[in-house]
């Protein structure tokens, strides 16, 4: 009778150990997260200026933020860059995975070459690409010394081109990573269905386009999802490269919400944006979770 009532006391102390060891960590995430998330709703619906004040105004601060042109050009700004920065990271890191995934010699070399950029955070990605961009000391420059003195590339100078230099360099930082993950997606392909297809005489080019690519759809998902949420929230990348300028031409929406909150002591407006890219990210997040929950179960 003891040795059962030990047993069943060893098998609670086992079932609750983990949720033990596991709730300060939830507790603090439930606070610091979503307590924080919930915070800044509120705040979007007050007045809060310098500091919170926590009369209520409604619906006013989503009012003047959509009436403000800074915020319209952070909106232009991230539409150009997440829809290029998207679209070429996927074909590039699609690329790679395939030319990876042919065999060649090397792979263990190339392969650490281009997950590398993933690597270093955003802040030096921002400052090395600035750096390798100035035309004072950078890539004109160097190729003026070369004796190309005609040879001109001040993109990160130009209003209408700096956009396109944070593409550049978060392209180059994430298409790794991006092809890591359609890598693993076709090593998980089975090779007979492959084979299969090339018995019935299938080429290269109708092989990819009518089986492997098909067959990647989870990886291209998971790569549409990761891409959009880092292209949303592109902070430090954009600080570090331009800071916003050259005036306003690379302003996002995250910086945007930087400058309000901290700069201009518009806490109000710079709460009602960040509530706007809440709300952009759960619309992309929530159908793919709820898609792979459903395939699931």
């Amino acid at each position: 009778m003891a040795s059962s009532a030990e047993a069943d006391l060893r098998t609670r102390i086992q079932d609750w150990l983990p949720k033990i060891v596991l709730a300060p960590s939830f507790a603090v995430t439930l606070l610091f997260v979503y307590g924080f998330i919930l915070f800044t709703v509120f705040l979007s619906f007050t007045g809060s200026k310098m500091l919170p004040n926590y009369t209520i105004v409604g619906w006013e601060n989503y009012r003047k933020l959509w009436a403000l042109e800074n915020w319209h050009i952070a909106i232009v700004n991230i539409g150009i860059f997440a829809s290029l920065y998207i679209v070429i990271c996927t074909a590039l890191g699609l690329m790679l995975a395939i030319f990876l995934d042919q065999k060649i010699r090397g792979e263990g070399v190339l392969r650490p070459i281009y997950l590398y950029p993933m690597a270093l955070s955003f802040i030096v990605t921002g400052t090395a690409w600035k750096w390798f961009l100035d035309p004072g000391i950078g890539l004109e420059h160097v190729m003026q010394l070369w004796g190309w003195e005609s040879f001109s590339f001040t993109w990160i100078k130009d209003n209408n081109m700096a956009i396109y230099t944070i593409v550049i360099a978060a392209v180059w930082q994430t298409s790794g990573f991006v092809m890591a993950m359609f890598l693993a997606g076709l090593r998980g392909i089975d090779n007979e269905i492959l084979k299969a297809a090339q018995i019935d005489g299938a080429s290269s080019f109708q092989l990819y386009r009518r089986i492997v690519i098909p067959m990647l759809r989870p990886a291209f998902l998971s790569s549409f999802v990761i891409l959009s949420h880092l292209a949303i929230k592109s902070y430090d990348l954009v600080i570090a490269l331009t800071g916003g300028g050259p005036g306003r031409a690379t302003e996002m929406p995250a910086t945007f919400m930087y400058s309000y909150t901290f700069t201009r002591n518009q806490m109000g407006i710079g709460a009602a944006s960040a509530v706007i890219m809440l709300m952009t990210i759960a619309a992309i997040m929530v159908p793919y979770l709820y898609a792979e929950l459903k395939e699931k179960s």
